[in-house]
């Protein structure tokens, strides 16, 4: 490696005294020496350095072809890397955010933050994916960028980020195909992706997966694990439920987004205590709203409040014994959700709201 060293000393002389073009031949001599050979660490980390300098005033050309060699490199420095995956033009960071295995986890969450659809859309290619990124690219992609992590099958997701591509399948046939389609994807989110799905991603999914036939007729929706024990107001997950929603509440941070989430994650207190804030009712008349066999009640405070059929849907669900309903129900439900007029739900809910109101002033 002294042979290598004095050749690396040689570079960084040429790139101080050399012309443009000699710095962009150096720049190639360094490139292949690096590629072909097999190093330690520190000496890459030497490389990069070398290499880094080099290519500072190069144009995107020559970056675009860098990116392209060293995007299969197992000798890729990190700084060079991450300045090329971090290049504006997409022709640069392309193939490095979708090929190179020595940029990590924290630069990919943090390229998905900061840089454009085309950066999200390349990083949505790699071979594999953990659910730390994947979490980024469904929050900040768009349908394209998407459909397209839904549809890598490298890819892995959080349960969160199952639930977050269950919404966004609303209405977007190609990436509810995508969804449904997945080996990995949990049985109470594939149920409900066919509770809300046209009849052609219906009968496609039939046929990609035979074995979920029966699932995709019946349409039931069966969560694993029992519902939470639903205990009184003065139980202890009550009074935790309350503050930390309340807190949320509090700095208007409390949105339908919230309730969709607790009520997919089986969290029926939180669940419980958001409505009853967001509708401004007791919580125990929440819960015996959730709780009961008539579902009016939930179809009506949701629609008074605006809430979306998937999240009407999810309140249903999460009330329901077992965590069933039948098909012939949750579609009788729908249309009667569908339905209900906004004002006169609210009409509803204020009736509700000022018989509260009459029973805190009489029992003062």
């Amino acid at each position: 490696m002294a042979e290598t060293g004095s050749f690396l000393q040689e570079l960084d002389d040429a790139v101080s005294r050399g012309s443009p073009e000699s710095s962009l031949n150096a720049l190639w001599h360094a490139t292949d020496l690096l590629i072909s050979g097999r190093y330690t660490e520190e000496q890459i980390w030497i490389f990069g350095e070398v290499i880094g300098r080099l290519a500072e005033e190069i144009e995107m050309a020559a970056r675009s072809q860098l990116a392209t060699r060293l995007a299969y490199s197992e000798n890729a420095p990190f700084s060079v890397i991450l300045k090329l995956a971090f290049d504006d033009s997409i022709n640069v960071a392309g193939p490095i955010l979708r090929e190179s295995e020595r940029i990590d986890v924290r630069a990919l969450v943090a390229n998905a933050r900061c840089k454009g659809q085309q950066h999200l859309l390349a990083i949505s290619k790699r071979r594999s994916i953990s659910d730390t990124v994947t979490d980024e690219l469904i929050a900040r992609g768009n349908q394209e960028v998407v459909a397209s992590v839904a549809a890598n099958h490298g890819a892995r997701f959080s349960d969160l980020g199952f639930l977050h591509l269950l919404k966004r399948s609303e209405g977007d046939s190609i990436l509810a195909e995508n969804l449904g389609a997945r080996t990995d994807i949990p049985r109470h989110v594939f149920q409900q992706l066919i509770a809300k799905a046209s009849d052609d991603v219906k009968k496609k999914l039939e046929q990609e997966q035979p074995e979920a036939g029966n699932q995709v007729q019946t349409v039931v929706t069966d969560v694993t694990g029992a519902l939470h024990a639903k205990f009184g107001p003065a139980s202890k997950d009550y009074f935790v439920a309350k503050r930390t929603v309340g807190a949320l509440h509090q700095y208007g941070n409390l949105n339908e987004d919230k309730i969709f989430e607790y009520a997919q994650s089986h969290k029926f207190h939180e669940a419980t205590v958001a409505l009853s804030l967001l509708c401004a009712l007791p919580v125990n008349v929440v819960e015996r709203a959730l709780a009961d066999k008539n579902r009016e009640m939930v179809l009506i405070l949701s629609k008074a409040i605006d809430l979306s059929w998937s999240t009407t849907m999810s309140l249903l669900f999460l009330g329901a014994a077992d965590h069933r309903i039948a098909s012939g129900d949750l579609e009788r439900m729908r249309q009667e959700f569908a339905r209900l007029n906004i004002e006169t739900s609210r009409k509803v809910l204020k009736f509700y709201q000022s018989r509260k109101e009459y029973a805190a002033v009489a029992s003062g």
